[in-house]
Formats: C-alpha cells, structure tokens, sequence
C-alpha cells in the first residue's frame, strides 16, 4: 500500500495554529493556589511531599525537570538502629503495616551482576519505607550448583527474618529459581509463597520511579547496618541514563518498594489469653 503526500503540505496551516498557550501552575508566583475549593494549600502540600520536588514540578507546576538531572542523595536516607519488634509491629515509634521482600537474581559469580535480596517494611499511616536488611549473594566460581546455593541462602535470609513470601523477578536466569527454590523449601519443611515477577522496564526508570520519590521527600528509611553494604556507594554512582557501576542492590530495593506488601499481623493477642473449656465428657 503507497500513500501520497498532499502537495500542499509544506504550505499547510498548522494544527491548532491562532491559538493561545495557557498554562496554569497549581500555585501561584505568590505561592497561592489556583484552585483552592478543590486543592488547598494543605493538600498540595501533602501530595508534594508524596511525589517529591521533580515529579511536582512537571506534573503539577508544569515546569520540566529532565530525568538525567535526577541523582540519589544517600545522605537523605534515615538511619535506625532499632530492630523490628514482631511483638507489636513497631520499629521504633513506626507502626508497620505491610513487609516485601524482591530477590534481583544472577549466577551469583564475581564476574557477573550482582544477586540481592532486598527487606523492606512499610508505615503506610505516614507513607514511610525502610529498608531492614540487604543480603548481597556471592558464589565460588568452583560452585557446580550456584543458583541452588543461593536458594539456602534465600531460605535463610527468610527464616531469620520469619517471611514467608518472596518476589522474584524471573527475567534471564531467574526463570529457573522458582521451580529449585519451592524444591529446597519442601526438602527444608518450608512453607513459602513465591511472586514470579517479569520487569518490562528498564532497571534505571524502575529505580527512578520508586527510590528517588521517597527519598527526595524524607520517607526513606535504612537501619544503620545498610551502612556496611554496597548500598550506598551505588547510590552515590548511579545515573538515570545508565552508568557501569553496579546498582542490583538499588534494583532490588526498587522491586521491593514496588511490590504489593504482605499485611502485618501483631503477635499479641490484644483480647488476652483465651482460657479452653476442658470439662467436657467423652
């Protein structure tokens, strides 16, 4: 099929051409809101703190701020040394609701990409996250089994932090892992519940969606620890246009905040003991 252009394309009026460009910023020079029935200053505030500066300028200021300017400010993380309490769901004075853990996997091999399992729970009263714990895996090049090695590690990592449910992201290698991970866990007497994640996005845009909101707007929390992992120095290294340091750790912290966390359930009986009726016959 052939198409034929008008001949009087290049002499064309242009589409919408007379019309004037109105742009209307949700506040004012004067810091006043454009629509203050529907979006009080309070409002905006909140969703600013929500979003972060760069996604509030574009979408809600109409000012855009290019994604390459982005960088991840790891000074701007919360440090906590508190544990969390499985008593009564807090860490520290935070409330926590919900709990993910993504594993971004390799061979585990020095030569390739990095192998993360990331730990991340959730206050969803104030929209908080912290990042708990981080395993970075490595294997022997000697190992004939790596990725099976990795599962006991996985299983470990879980049992010590008594999560049941993990998020995989099954792209490349990871496709194999669900199958020998649920294999160990049965050998092992393991219950556990796994998430088959395919990611369609980049690795950078997933990374600038979910980390750099929450940390540009102080809702980003890691217990002190983290300090003594690659973490860090990713973030210092890392770029939204693509860099060749390693961020799996960055990676694999983004899936966690991405997914959708299990629900908290306190171990204290709020109601008090419940005492069993015992005087029955047989």
């Amino acid at each position: 099929m052939s198409f034929r252009l008008n001949e009087n394309f290049n002499n064309s009026i242009p589409f919408l051409s007379g019309y004037k460009h109105l742009k209307i910023p949700i506040i004012d020079s004067a810091g006043n809101p454009a629509w203050p029935e529907l979006f009080p200053i309070e409002k905006i505030n909140d969703l600013q703190r929500i979003v972060g500066p760069r996604h509030f300028s574009a979408q809600m200021m109409l000012e855009y701020i290019s994604e390459e300017k982005a960088y991840l400010d790891p000074g701007a993380l919360k440090f906590y040394i508190d544990d969390f309490d499985y008593h009564n769901s807090h860490i520290g004075e935070h409330l926590i609701t919900g709990v993910s853990l993504y594993w971004d996997p390799s061979s585990g091999h020095r030569v390739s990409d990095g192998s993360v399992c990331a730990l991340i729970y959730r206050d969803d009263k104030n929209k908080t996250a912290f990042i708990h714990d981080i395993m970075y895996m490595n294997v022997g090049d000697e190992d004939l089994h790596p990725l099976a090695t990795q599962c006991e590690q996985v299983l470990t990592f879980m049992q010590r932090h008594k999560i049941s449910r993990i998020g995989i992201e099954i792209n490349g290698i990871g496709n194999a892992l669900p199958e020998i991970l649920r294999r160990i866990s049965d050998a092992e007497q393991m219950s556990i519940n796994i998430v088959q994640i395919v990611n369609h996005t980049k690795k950078e845009t997933r990374i600038l969606n979910t980390i750099e909101p929450m940390l540009t707007t102080g809702r980003l929390f890691a217990r002190n620890t983290i300090q003594q992992t690659m973490l860090l120095s990713e973030m210092l290294a890392w770029s939204p246009i693509g860099s060749k340091e390693h961020d799996d750790g960055l990676d694999a912290v983004a899936g966690a905040l991405a997914m959708t966390p299990v629900p908290i359930k306190t171990l204290i009986n709020r109601t008090g003991l419940i005492k069993a009726n015992t005087e029955f016959n047989i």
